[in-house]
């Protein structure tokens, strides 16, 4: 079951989410919320029929539950993350543990909130994240030159990144995460400034996830991954990209 509705975009903000929730009472929550202040919002009931419609277009947001009916949120959020195109994802969690937190981020959520949560919050989730993503997007606009460093390209415009000419598959955070230090060459930053700066706030706590996604980049960009030359640890206090 899907439910739409469109209102002229000059009365709303120009931006298209789709919420996949089972829950119709918290879905129509959501939906009834959304469209006071964007142009299209879009529900599916079911993860299998969210997954096609996250697929049919290119939204600004998904709003993903965790636990689904068809295709589960962690799931469904792999497969997005393993597609080309790039959106925003905010989980929803009915767990306040831990681990469900760590799962989605790792898996390429950009946010999430725990069931229940005040319309005022999600609100300023939503917020956050397009903020964060106009200033990506401004940051590699003005950068639109290739960046390089060493045998490492990157086709900002594109997202395209090559290593020693060969194409490497990196997932959104991945990307945002070499861009970064691509453009920071020689400086150090903590396991917390990379989540301020990649994943944003409200992920204190979760500096293990960074931990995570440094292994992975290293394992497709480094020659030996256990033996980085490009993005090297420095010890008690984060990591650095190797000064040319």
């Amino acid at each position: 079951m899907t439910i739409s509705q469109q209102v002229p975009s000059t009365v709303l903000e120009d931006r298209s989410i789709l919420v996949i929730e089972d829950d119709r009472d918290i879905a129509d929550l959501l939906a009834l919320h959304l469209r006071d202040q964007y142009r299209l919002v879009e529900i599916a009931n079911d993860g299998r029929l969210g997954f096609e419609l996250a697929k049919s277009r290119e939204w600004d947001l998904i709003l993903l539950d965790l636990r689904l009916p068809g295709m589960d949120g962690l799931e469904l959020c792999r497969q997005l993350r393993a597609t080309e195109h790039y959106v925003p994802i905010l989980m929803l969690t009915s767990k306040s543990g831990e681990l469900d937190h760590v799962l989605g981020l790792e898996m390429g959520a950009d946010d999430y909130v725990t069931k229940p949560f005040s319309v005022m919050e999600l609100s300023a989730r939503i917020k956050a994240i397009f903020r964060r993503v106009a200033i990506s997007n401004v940051r590699l606009e003005k950068s639109d030159a290739i960046l390089k460093y060493r045998e490492i390209s990157i086709d900002p415009s594109k997202r395209d990144v090559q290593v020693d000419g060969k194409e490497v598959e990196l997932t959104a955070k991945e990307f945002d995460l070499l861009a970064f230090f691509i453009q920071h060459p020689g400086e150090v930053f903590s396991r917390a400034d990379l989540l301020d700066k990649i994943w944003g706030y409200g992920h204190q706590g979760y500096e293990h996830t960074v931990n995570s996604h440094i292994n992975r980049l290293r394992s497709k960009i480094e020659f030996n991954p256990a033996q980085p030359e490009y993005l090297v640890t420095v010890w008690g206090v984060g990591y650095k990209l190797r000064e040319d």
